[in-house]
């Protein structure tokens, strides 16, 4: 028996296949899952009991951190017509003023409300790496590795993925001035990357990838010469791109390019399960199949997608197809997986005016379908061995509050679809554990008082 700190006993656990009772979860000082033995015998004094059911922790896997003390400041409209890209304009203003400590502060409060929600790792997309006038810091990687930091503190994982900038438009257009922040070369990327790897190696906590930004955001020869050097350095790495996410950028790819964004990367690269597509929104028949066939994950992020006036994702087709997906809470104006599963059904609802339309035969309860798959497709982006409670996994998990309006009375059938699609005041979520450490005990998490005093301060200098 390990000791009492590295054990907890479960009446009711979710593991790979399906709820299961009288579970012990069991740990090493690594934070990872050394045994997991459901139909256990009463656990012995001084185990913990948890206090509810338990999940497998969800990962985040699109996160742009900054963007969460935006959040609720671009809800008006300033033009005849407001989109992706007027947005985006206010959200260059915002990147601007940020300093490395105001960075680190706003991404250390935004990781606290992620494990409060449920949220045990994140990839954060980081491509504000520079000055506001595009100097280089004398580390090239002070703002990324604040971010780093910030997850240390909070005890969240992170899937660190530095962002590969370099042109304004397709056609290798000259970057904007508003985008001096984010512009590097392949070969300054990967330095900034080395840096960053020599200051905060890998452990079980921290995993380290690339992200092209866009296609529009690099070229063909670029996204070679970054992919051939980080092969290199961590061979099988994580690799994101956002794609696809407004038709002007497919209609621009197309003009350029002669093909759908997708497609053209499909044709060109070998995409695998590697490779998370950010958005994949705007996909036709034929690269839907194809997306799910490659075994890629579409990194969905319906909050933002929603709030950006995005468009839907064809999710029944590519499950159908037996694609893969993880969500991700990307600018921050929620920051909560249930509402992006939720979004997730609820858009297919409206397009198609039916209810439980991404069920299945397999699966007739949508939620527990919809989870599952977040979960497998959130990890795999993640490059971590989460997302489940088995052995050989972090230890990471969350405990509901059995009492709570959306489950209490409930059985284990109907849980996941009392989390998902009802809401009842607080959240479900009472408790979070991260690498075995109880980060949030009865929904508070143990830094956060400290933390939300920061992130004000951060806040009022970015606003005056």
């Amino acid at each position: 028996m390990t000791q009492s700190n590295q054990s907890l006993f479960a009446e009711y656990a979710y593991l790979p296949d399906g709820w299961r009772r009288n579970v012990l979860l069991e740990w090493n000082t690594d934070g990872m899952l050394t045994a997991v033995t459901p139909d256990s015998t009463a656990a012995t004094p001084g185990v913990a009991y948890a206090a509810g059911p338990v999940l497998p922790g969800m990962p985040n896997l699109h996160s742009h951190a900054f963007q969460r003390a935006m959040a609720g400041l671009t809800e008006y409209r300033a033009n005849a017509t407001d989109t992706f890209w007027s947005w985006r304009d206010l959200m260059y203003r915002f990147a601007a003023r940020i300093s490395p400590e105001g960075l680190g502060a706003i991404a250390q409060w935004l990781y606290i409300e992620m494990l409060k929600a449920g949220y045990t790792s994140v990839c954060e997309f980081h491509y504000v790496h520079h000055t506001p006038d595009g100097t280089r810091y004398v580390n090239p990687a002070e703002l990324a590795g604040r971010v780093v930091d910030a997850a240390k503190h909070t005890g969240i994982g992170m899937t660190m993925l530095p962002v590969l900038y370099q042109y304004s438009g397709f056609g290798s257009q000259a970057p904007r001035a508003d985008q001096q922040r984010f512009i590097n070369t392949p070969d300054s990327l990967l330095d900034l990357l080395g840096k960053l790897r020599d200051a905060h190696a890998e452990d079980a906590s921290l995993r380290y990838g690339v992200a092209p930004h866009s296609l529009r955001a690099v070229s063909e020869d670029s996204l070679r010469a970054v992919l051939g050097g980080l092969d290199a350095m961590l061979p099988g790495a994580p690799v994101h791109i956002h794609i696809a996410e407004q038709t002007a950028e497919v209609d621009a790819c197309l003009e350029t390019e002669g093909a759908r964004p997708v497609q053209w990367l499909l044709d060109r690269f070998d995409v695998d399960s590697r490779w998370c597509l950010v958005h994949a929104t705007h996909v036709d028949a034929d690269e839907t199949v194809a997306l799910a066939k490659s075994g890629a994950i579409a990194g969905l992020c319906l909050t933002t997608e929603a709030n950006l006036g995005d468009g839907i994702f064809p999710a029944r087709e590519y499950l159908e197809a037996k694609g893969r997906f993880g969500i991700g809470s990307d600018s921050h104006i929620g920051v909560d997986w249930r509402s992006e599963l939720r979004l997730l059904e609820y858009g297919q609802r409206l397009s198609r005016r039916q209810r439980n339309v991404l069920a299945s035969a397999e699966a007739t309860h949508v939620a527990d379908r919809l989870y599952a798959a977040a979960l497998d497709g959130g990890a795999r982006a993640t490059g971590h061995p989460v997302g489940a409670l088995q052995a050989g996994r972090r230890a990471d998990w969350l405990v509901l509050d059995a009492d709570h309006a959306s489950i209490a009375g409930h059985g284990p059938d109907s849980w996941l679809s009392g989390v998902v699609f009802c809401e009842h005041g607080e959240s479900p979520v009472r408790d979070v554990y991260a690498g075995g450490e109880k980060l949030v005990d009865n929904r508070r998490h143990r830094d956060e008082e400290r933390a939300y005093a920061q992130y004000r301060v951060a806040l009022a200098d970015l606003l005056k």
